[in-house]
């Protein structure tokens, strides 16, 4: 046992003197773009560009990202889809949930250490805003890959969907009275790469690792090549047991990993082609094109041939039959299981909603992780979180069982942030619920395929199983964009009494700094603000921030852009609380964003 932790210590301590700081400094700013030759429209790019960079890093890499928001009219936020952000929650990105967002003209700092290899991709979590343009590939590379051998090259293919209008008139819309049924926006275009016609040169005789990720708000996809098999390898950050697929469904969020091996013969080109899931459009609107094709070029003299027409019913390869390269058996009986119907349905407004349980999700005025940092033993009641941000608590090391119903006659894609879970259980369309169906242990595969976004069959039902070993706050949520902004979430507050000074969840320096502002002076009431990359500042009671100029405040340095937020408080016994938004909620504050 000696020698076990030697060796885990020794090769600990190899990754760590491999690992590099890698850093991204992102102006996010408006342009122009017309990826379909369409339309010109304004969409949200970095550094004055769009499509916007992949980041690239290695296993153990740490991961700096210095965010300007420059937008001018909106706030913003990063999530790096995928991730785990283990010991550093407050890095996810959704805002209302593990920060406020970063208001125009603001900075904010994302600092994390990577622990996984594969295929991510990062977005906004604010609004609906990232299908405006702000989303992009994170290629997590291995040097210590199982299937490194396997292949010459890797290549980067996106899937996305596009709307020539912006997404706050299409949200207006969607979510008024005027579309009661609820009906999308449908895409005006697929995209390959952010474009169209895309051509991938390959060399005779090489084989590729295409990283595939569908960044679109709506559309599920198809995607196959012609002439050529793919080679599934990994699955949401998740290394598989290599399969064979002629084609591949990808809902919006999931990613593949595959091998194509180029032929010897650079006679012919080959076309291949994305096809957008019109099983998820209300209607088809008159000259839709929901196909995007590009081609595997071997010879840039030779024509590029238009591809063969398939008609449905598509038969993309099945995920479920995916085999975990690290054969995870089936992790042990549930200590918790957390039920899930999916309901689309109207309130009083006339509006569309959705639902999981009868609860449309409400983003919290404080986010959500602030309040679980503070609300000491309350923290483990899921009432102190708010009703409508749905909150399930979990505790330590426990197996959680997910169970969702889907009452609707659509598919969805669901998403956990945090963790990747075992599909243990997924039925066919018209199932019903999963009590209806008969199901027991037997029917659970030993080894059931793992991933962070799986879809939900319509009118069907799904179990998915994970251990809940990373503390913090995550979501669960479809990854239709729409259904997001509509209600369609939970929260997971995961083992919140761990989350104290000196906390997994958040840096001790902030709790620390914070704690030092509010005990400048035990016995006097204080009124606190803290500024968005600013300072922590405390007024006598009876002052407040608009006396700033001309107070005698004293003051506190806090690390710049950490938290992204500013809240204000009448009065407060020093001794009775730690100043933060979440004690704000607590015990009367008045919170706010700038």
């Amino acid at each position: 046992m000696a020698s076990l932790a030697w060796l885990a210590c020794l090769l600990w301590h190899s990754l760590l003197a491999s690992a590099a700081t890698v850093t991204y400094d992102f102006n996010i700013t408006w342009v122009t773009a017309n990826p379909d030759g369409q339309f010109d429209r304004p969409s949200i790019g970095i550094n004055g560009q769009w499509p916007i960079p992949t980041i690239h890093v290695n296993l153990g890499d740490q991961l700096v990202v210095n965010v300007l928001n420059a937008l001018g009219n909106e706030s913003t936020s990063l999530h790096f889809h995928g991730i785990y952000m283990r010991n550093a929650v407050h890095m996810d990105g959704p805002v209302s949930v593990t920060q406020c967002p970063i208001p125009p003209g603001e900075r904010f700092t994302y600092n994390f250490t990577i622990e996984q290899p594969g295929t991510y991709w990062y977005h906004s979590h604010i609004h609906g805003q990232y299908p405006d343009g702000l989303r992009g590939p994170l290629i997590v590379h291995d040097p210590k890959s199982p299937f490194k051998d396997m292949y010459d090259e890797e290549l980067v293919l996106t899937l996305s969907d596009w709307y020539h209008d912006q997404m706050h008139g299409l949200l207006h819309w969607f979510m008024s009275k005027a579309n009661p049924t609820g009906a999308e926006p449908v895409p005006n275009s697929a995209l390959l790469n952010e474009t169209q016609n895309l051509n991938v040169d390959l060399e005779p005789g090489k084989t590729y690792l295409f990283r595939t990720v569908n960044m679109g708000a709506f559309a599920g996809q198809y995607l196959w090549f012609e002439g050529h098999n793919m080679t599934i390898l990994e699955i949401d950050g998740v290394y598989t047991h290599p399969t064979e697929a002629s084609m591949i469904y990808l809902s919006s969020a999931q990613r593949c990993s595959f091998l194509i091996t180029a032929k010897k013969d650079t006679s012919a080109n080959f076309p291949f082609v994305a096809s957008m899931d019109t099983d998820l459009f209300d209607k088809l609107p008159e000259g839709l094109n929901w196909n995007v094709s590009g081609w595997l070029v071997y010879d840039k003299a030779k024509p590029l041939p238009a591809p063969a027409m398939l008609y449905d019913p598509f038969e993309p390869f099945d995920d479920m039959g995916l085999v975990p390269w690290d054969n995870q058996t089936l992790l042990g009986e549930p200590d918790q299981t957390i039920s899930l119907d999916v309901i689309m349905d109207n309130l009083g407004d006339g509006a569309n909603y959705a639902f999981f349980n009868n609860i449309t999700y409400q983003a919290a005025v404080v986010p959500t992780l602030y309040t679980a940092l503070s609300a000491g033993e309350l923290a483990t009641n899921p009432a102190v979180y708010g009703t409508y941000t749905n909150s399930f608590v979990l505790h330590k090391d426990q197996v959680i069982d997910i169970v969702v119903n889907n009452l609707d006659p659509g598919k969805h894609p669901f998403h956990l942030h945090g963790h990747h879970f075992q599909v243990i259980w997924r039925s066919e369309d018209e199932a019903g619920t999963f009590a209806d169906s008969n199901v027991t242990a037997a029917d659970f595969a030993p080894i059931p395929m793992k991933r962070d976004t799986v879809v939900v069959h319509p009118n069907g039902n799904m179990v998915l199983r994970f251990k809940s070993d990373n503390p913090g706050i995550w979501l669960f949520h479809c990854h239709i964009e729409w259904h997001v902004q509509s209600g369609l979430i939970a929260t997971f507050v995961e083992s919140p009494s761990t989350c104290s000074a000196p906390s997994p969840c958040l840096p001790t320096i902030v709790l620390t700094l914070v704690g030092e502002a509010n005990r400048l002076d035990d016995d006097v009431p204080v009124a606190a603000t803290m500024y968005n990359g600013g300072e922590v500042k405390a007024y006598p009671a009876e002052q407040d921030k608009a006396s700033d100029a001309n107070s005698d405040a004293k003051s506190a340095s806090y690390p710049k852009d950490e938290l992204g937020c500013s809240w204000a408080t009448p009065s407060l016994q020093s001794e009775h609380a730690l100043p933060g938004p979440c004690a704000a909620e607590r015990d009367g504050w008045l919170s706010h964003w700038v």
